[in-house]
C-alpha cells in the first residue's frame, strides 16, 4: 500500500517560533563565590567583635573595683555593701561547686540515657522516651527553681540530709561535709537542680553522636564476641569522643550561666562558714540577679560587674581546657596501650 504523507503546513511569515535567549545569571559563579566568602568572613569577624566588645565593656564597668582590690578580690570572702567592702570568693566557690556537682550527677545519667536509647531500647520506646527527655529542656528555669524550693528541698532535707547527719555526725571531716540546718537549700540542692536541667542537653548530644557511629564497626565488634558495654567503651566512645566532650561542655556552660533556678535553692548567703554541701551559699549569677538592680553607682556596681568578668573568664578557661583535652586525645590515637 502506498504510504500517505502528512500534508505539509506552510508556516506563515512572522509566525516562526524562536528559542528564547538564555538568561544570564544575576551573579556569575566567581562573583557569587566571592560574595559568599565575604559574608561568611564578615559573620566570623562580627562574632569576634561582639565578644571583644563585651569583654571591653565588662573591664570598663569593673575598673573601679579592679583598681581598688585587684586580684585580691578573688580571695576575699567579705561582701558588705553597708561598709562598702567586697570580695568574690563566696560567689566563685558557689558557682564552681554547684557546677561540679551538676556534672558529677548529670554525666553518668546522660550517658546511661544515651546508651539505652541507642543500644538497648526497643523500637517502640525510642521515640516517646527521646521526646520526653527533650521536653525537659523546654521547661523554664524558674519552674525548676520553684519546684526545687517547695518540693525537692524538703525531701532532700528529710530523706538525705538528716539521715546523713545522724550517720556521719561524729566522723571527722565527713561530718563537716553534711553539717548545717536541715532546710533543704544550699549547694547540694542547687547542684542537683542544675543536673536535672542539663541532663536533656547532654543526653541529646550523646544520643545523636552515638547514632552516627557506623553500624559496620559495631556489628564487627559484636561478631567478635564483644558485649554491649565493650562495644560502647571500645568502639562507640573512641569514635564519638569529640561529640561527647562537646555535649558535656554544653551542659557545663548551661550550669555555669544558670540564674533563676540557682537563686531559688542556693540560699543567697554571702558566707563561707564551712565546706558543707548543705550550707546556704551564693553564686555569681544569683548575686547579679539579686543585687544588680538595686546596686548604686560606684564600687558596689563595679564589684558586681567584676563578678560578671570573672564568670566570663571561668567560661573561657573551661573551654580552653576542653580544647587541650581534645588535642591530647587526638595525639593519643593509634598509640599502643
Amino acid at each position: 500500500m502506498p504510504v500517505r504523507q502528512a500534508p505539509s503546513r506552510e508556516v506563515e511569515p512572522g509566525s516562526q517560533r524562536t528559542t528564547p535567549p538564555p538568561r544570564t545569571p544575576l551573579l556569575s559563579g566567581v562573583v557569587a563565590d566571592r560574595l559568599f566568602g565575604w559574608l561568611a568572613r564578615g559573620a566570623a569577624l562580627l562574632t569576634l567583635a561582639l565578644l571583644l566588645g563585651i569583654l571591653v565593656s565588662l573591664v570598663i564597668g569593673a575598673w573601679p573595683s579592679i583598681e581598688k582590690y585587684g586580684v585580691g578580690f578573688l580571695a576575699s570572702s567579705v561582701w558588705d555593701p553597708v561598709q562598702n567592702e567586697y570580695g568574690g570568693l563566696v560567689m566563685i566557690y558557689g558557682t564552681l561547686a554547684t557546677s561540679a556537682i551538676a556534672l558529677i550527677v548529670a554525666v553518668p545519667v546522660s550517658f546511661g540515657i544515651a546508651l539505652f536509647l541507642t543500644e538497648l531500647s526497643p523500637a517502640w520506646l525510642k521515640r516517646p522516651l527521646g521526646t520526653a527527655i527533650e521536653l525537659l529542656a523546654a521547661v523554664p528555669s524558674i519552674v525548676y527553681g520553684m519546684w526545687g524550693l517547695m518540693v525537692f528541698g524538703p525531701l532532700l532535707a528529710q530523706y538525705v540530709q538528716q539521715p546523713l547527719q545522724s550517720l556521719l555526725g561524729g566522723v571527722p571531716y565527713l561530718g563537716a561535709l553534711v553539717s548545717g540546718p536541715p532546710v533543704g537549700i544550699g549547694i547540694l540542692s542547687a547542684g542537683i537542680i542544675l543536673a536535672i536541667m542539663i541532663i536533656p542537653f547532654i543526653a541529646a548530644v550523646m544520643r545523636d553522636v552515638f547514632e552516627v557511629t557506623p553500624a559496620l564497626l559495631k556489628e564487627s565488634a559484636y561478631g567478635l564476641g564483644s558485649t554491649t558495654w565493650e562495644v560502647v567503651w571500645k568502639v562507640v566512645l573512641p569514635y564519638t569522643k569529640t561529640g561527647v566532650l562537646g555535649g558535656i561542655m554544653l551542659g557545663l556552660g548551661r550550669a555555669l550561666g544558670e540564674t533563676m533556678a540557682v537563686t531559688f535553692v542556693i540560699g543567697n548567703m554571702n558566707q563561707l562558714n564551712s565546706l558543707s554541701v548543705f550550707e546556704a551559699a551564693n553564686s555569681i549569677t544569683s548575686a547579679l540577679a539579686n543585687e544588680f538592680a538595686e546596686a548604686g553607682e560606684g564600687l558596689h556596681q563595679a564589684s558586681l560587674i567584676y563578678l560578671g568578668l570573672v564568670l566570663f573568664f571561668i567560661t573561657f578557661v573551661v573551654l580552653a581546657l576542653s580544647k587541650v583535652l581534645l588535642t591530647r586525645l587526638k595525639k593519643g590515637e593509634g598509640a599502643r596501650a
